[in-house]
């Protein structure tokens, strides 16, 4: 794609449309950035106007004035501008497409979506071709942007993508050498008309590829199993249940000729042992060493059932990636000892009550906070016992001092952050750090 005096408009402002503008800017684009926040509410808004034409506070026509409109994530597919951008019959498109046209043709792409485990899955599957030698990068929904990197330059042999649903949306030419769904889950329901409509987007991630690419399902997942006919790609399934490319029996993993004993394996839990098994088929038909030591070597990555102190007896763990209520069951799974659990933040559009039976088997008490406080308590209220607390430290500190020796104080909110938070990452680290204050008062 020549981007030579094009004139490009960027919607939104956070990482993925500032690499986007940087990215058009450096190959000699005209930008402009859209950005609804006012320009008091950015901290870098004086930085964005020395380097690029800006407007703040709302997405105005100004964009129709432009050639390519590229879309942050964040940004919904449904504003009115972006409607008439469609009847002007101007390019509109995410910044992973915008990116895709720029990379060297020589790197290959391995994308991972799904609704839970992405991180874990590319974060493991990164490691693998390091491992192996390959010059490799990590980006998309994990790290930085898919545009921050050199990716128009030769020399980097593979670009492993977490993408997100909202990062699937604007696809045109975007092809992926591996793709894989992972899980598919009720989640972001207040962006999408229903689950059908978010679940149908994951699948993009498979969009233009044919028989020489691979396309990697969870057979366990009825919905991957029910749309993996209309896809052209070699196929290639993972497992907990039936034997199938690759599966899992008496803690080992089996696929083609070999076995892999996961028992010692720092990742552990059945949703774990799934991650495993799709990092490898994505890999698979590739040249790679060191897997063994790659695998059982990988550690668990920050906010996802990271263990973070054990104090008089009561372990503290940090699950602020867990975004959405499949996330939430996994963590209340992973434990055979009593669970406080904090959640709440903003809210998608989910059904609480989904984790009333598990919520009843394993937690003692929940302790709830952020905008979604209400709504969790009035849909599980009747199976646990519920406090809301107006301040994120207050609802730790209840627990820890409500905690018996052997309780699991668990933070797995099941809703975004950004009611409190910039993102999952800042209320993990919050969470740490009231728990090292807690630490430090013993």
């Amino acid at each position: 794609m020549k981007l030579k005096n094009k004139k490009i408009a960027v919607l939104g402002s956070a990482r993925s449309g500032l690499a986007a503008a940087r990215k058009a800017k450096k190959h000699g684009a005209k930008v402009f950035i859209s950005e609804c926040k006012e320009k008091a509410d950015l901290e870098n808004a004086s930085q964005l106007e020395k380097e690029f034409s800006c407007e703040f506070g709302g997405h105005t026509e100004e964009i129709l004035k432009n050639e390519i409109i590229v879309v942050s994530p964040g940004v919904p597919t449904t504003l009115p501008v972006l409607q008439k951008a469609k009847q002007k019959q101007l390019e509109v498109m995410s910044e992973i497409e915008f990116a895709y046209r720029l990379k060297h043709k020589n790197s290959k792409i391995i994308a991972v979506t799904g609704s839970n485990g992405k991180s874990t899955t590319v974060s493991l599957i990164a490691a693998i071709l390091e491992n192996s030698g390959y010059k490799t990068i990590l980006a998309g929904n994990i790290g930085n942007a898919f545009s921050a990197f050199p990716i128009e330059e030769e020399g980097i042999d593979f670009i492993v993508l977490e993408l997100s649903s909202f990062q699937l949306e604007l696809l045109q030419k975007f092809k992926a050498d591996v793709a894989a769904v992972l899980n598919i889950t009720p989640d972001h329901l207040n962006r999408y008309e229903n689950f059908q409509d978010y679940a149908l987007t994951k699948f993009n991630i498979f969009k233009n590829q044919d028989k020489k690419y691979i396309a990697v399902l969870n057979f366990d997942d009825h919905f991957c199993r029910k749309q993996a006919d209309n896809l052209k790609a070699e196929l290639k399934f993972f497992s907990l249940q039936k034997q199938k490319d690759i599966f899992f029996q008496n803690n080992k993993i089996y696929w083609e000729n070999t076995e892999l004993d996961i028992s010692q394996a720092k990742l552990q839990g059945p949703h774990n042992v799934a991650n495993i098994m799709a990092a490898i088929l994505c890999t698979q038909k590739f040249d790679i060493k060191n897997l063994e030591d790659t695998i059982l070597n990988f550690s668990p990555l920050q906010h996802r059932l990271e263990k973070v102190a054990e104090i008089h007896g009561i372990s503290f763990i940090n699950d602020s990636k867990a975004t959405n209520t499949e996330s939430v069951k996994y963590a209340l799974q992973s434990f055979q000892r009593p669970i406080r659990i904090i959640m709440g933040g903003r809210g998608k559009g989910e059904d609480y009550s989904v984790l009333n039976k598990l919520l009843k088997k394993h937690v003692c008490k929940a302790y709830l906070i952020g905008e979604e406080a209400e709504q969790i308590r009035k849909a599980i209220a009747a199976w646990v016992d519920t406090t809301k607390y107006d301040s994120f430290s207050q609802a730790i500190k209840t627990a820890f001092l409500e905690s018996k020796k052997g309780d699991v104080v668990l933070l797995s909110p099941a809703c975004t952050s950004y009611d409190m938070f910039q993102n999952f990452e800042e209320r993990g680290q919050a969470f740490k750090k009231v728990v090292k204050e807690l630490e430090d008062e013993q």
